[in-house]
């Protein structure tokens, strides 16, 4: 069963839940410390994260290392603490970000041209669900309580089809409600069948295999969401932070594309703009977790 969440709820869960997958971060100011989401499974992520940091640390001329944290909330915690320079998140974890501790947004992913994506229900072709109404009883998985494609939008269409009248409602709904841990974990409990349906971003089925791809579809999608975000902590030195930019900017060049696989795989990147995230911002005031 889903618990209410409020703001300080939300990110208060990461108190004690960072996990460094990785060697112990250094606490120096000549190193830059990035957290990275597990959006996807936590061993490639590693794999990939070491990848990045070494091209990074080469065009920015200090150490850059990275870790995997447990969900946003942990990164959002652990940019409060200072345990984390920067990070990879969600357009709804930085908005909390930002109001708790001045978060500042520094470049948003760009897919197939555009910064901003949905978010979908999924569920198995062969599991005679043909609608929202469909799942009224059955268990469903989402991503995490604070993201926004991984839950919130998805909920949110629930609600705009009259099935639930707030997100407090969704329990008395479902059967159960599970929060997976990452979009790769939601999906695949409902493509293994342990869930009827799956709240994931638009992209999700991509992380599951071709066969698995094949025997899986969607029922209901979001309204536009801006792409996910990347963001610094208010006190990071900003010389620092714009080398980080200017670094990350030159991936959208043809000979630094290929890396761009590391990093979630978007298609590039663009300098974030504050006023994409107001729509974010009213939903998290609608559900409770924004003043």
């Amino acid at each position: 069963m889903a618990t209410k969440l409020n703001r300080r709820a939300v990110l208060a869960m990461a108190g004690a839940s960072t996990v460094l997958l990785g060697a112990p971060l250094a606490a120096q100011d000549d190193t830059l410390r990035l957290a990275f989401i597990p959006q996807e499974n936590p061993d490639k992520l590693l794999g990939d994260i070491e990848a990045i940091t070494g091209w990074l640390s080469e065009q920015i001329g200090v150490p850059v290392e990275g870790f995997v944290t447990i969900d946003h909330a942990a990164a959002v915690e652990a940019l409060r603490n200072g345990d984390a320079d920067i990070s990879f998140m969600g357009a709804l974890p930085f908005v909390l970000a930002e109001a708790e501790i001045d978060a500042i947004p520094l470049l948003s992913e760009v897919y197939r041209g555009d910064p901003s994506y949905t978010g979908r229900v999924f569920v198995r072709r062969d599991a005679g669900i043909q609608s929202l109404a469909d799942l009224r009883g059955r268990d469903i998985a989402f991503a995490d309580p604070i993201s926004e494609s991984g839950y919130l939008y998805p909920l949110a269409e629930f609600e705009r089809a009259g099935l639930i009248d707030r997100p407090e409602a969704a329990d008395a709904f479902f059967g159960r409600v599970f929060f997976a841990g990452g979009y790769q974990q939601a999906m695949q409990a409902m493509a293994e069948g342990l869930v009827a349906a799956a709240g994931a971003s638009q992209y999700a089925d991509l992380l599951l295999t071709p066969e698995q791809q094949s025997q899986v579809t969607w029922i209901a999608e979001s309204d536009a969401i801006p792409s996910h975000v990347v963001i610094a902590r208010p006190g990071l030195d900003v010389g620092l932070r714009t080398r980080f930019v200017d670094a990350m900017m030159m991936l959208n060049k043809p000979e630094h594309r290929d890396k761009l696989r590391f990093l979630y795989g978007p298609d590039g990147y663009v300098r974030a703009d504050p006023a994409a995230y107001e729509g974010v911002r009213d939903l998290a005031r609608r559900y409770g977790l924004l003043k």
